[in-house]
């Protein structure tokens, strides 16, 4: 599943008229390039969450043909945005009962999406951190050894890409949510295990984030 619903406020006025994953980075936007990826490591089906601007998302990618992958989409247009954890639970329905990969839409990385395939999920969650960048340097988890803890080992930052169980979500109607909440909970539990990534990562949440990806891509 890759999260498109978001509203990018830190990159108005761009995202006043076109949505965050749209974003062009060379000749191709954010999601075009992730998608691209995706599908290079073995995703074939994708479930993408659509809201503010959300048509024209699906207007550009449509049904993932020239993207050689199946795109189905989840719509949360009357709600105006679920968020990250009340966007997957309104998606469940689409993504069966197995775990599946959660992406944000949003973010540039040479991940290598293919480990999340053969790597057996143990626990509820799998998680991808990294570094703390400079406007998160407080992080989100601890990782000790390939597990998340609740104060001991490394503090790093959520990447924004981890893979799921719908047990999860156990209890959890549609609605409007955040997915921390739902990941602090499984973490204390003992229920995440996690990773850290060293390599390129991008958050392109500001303006200046994108004129800084531009400028090294392109």
């Amino acid at each position: 599943m890759i999260l498109a619903a978001g509203r990018g406020n830190r990159l108005r006025p761009l995202t006043d008229t076109i949505p965050k994953p749209l974003l062009k980075v060379g000749e191709l936007s954010i999601i075009e390039h992730l998608l691209f990826k995706l599908k290079s490591h073995g995703f074939n089906e994708i479930v993408i969450n659509l809201a503010h601007l959300g048509e024209k998302i699906e207007d550009q990618l449509q049904a993932g043909q020239r993207y050689g992958v199946d795109i189905i989409y989840s719509y949360e247009f009357v709600t105006g945005g679920l968020e990250t954890g009340g966007g997957i639970v309104n998606a469940l329905p689409l993504l069966g009962s197995d775990p599946f990969v959660v992406v944000s839409g949003d973010i540039w990385t040479d991940y290598n999406f293919s480990t999340l395939k053969t790597q057996p999920l143990e626990g509820l969650a799998h998680l991808v951190l990294v570094d703390n960048p400079p406007e998160h340097i407080q992080g989100d988890f601890n990782l000790l050894g390939a597990r998340l803890t609740e104060g001991q080992g490394r503090r790093l930052s959520y990447g924004n890409i981890g893979v799921y169980h719908p047990d999860l979500f156990k209890g959890h109607k549609p609605g409007f949510f955040r997915l921390g909440p739902i990941l602090h909970k499984a973490v204390a539990e003992g229920q995440v295990t996690g990773e850290h990534f060293e390599g390129t990562w991008v958050n392109v949440g500001t303006l200046e984030n994108l004129a800084a990806l531009r400028q090294r891509v392109c």
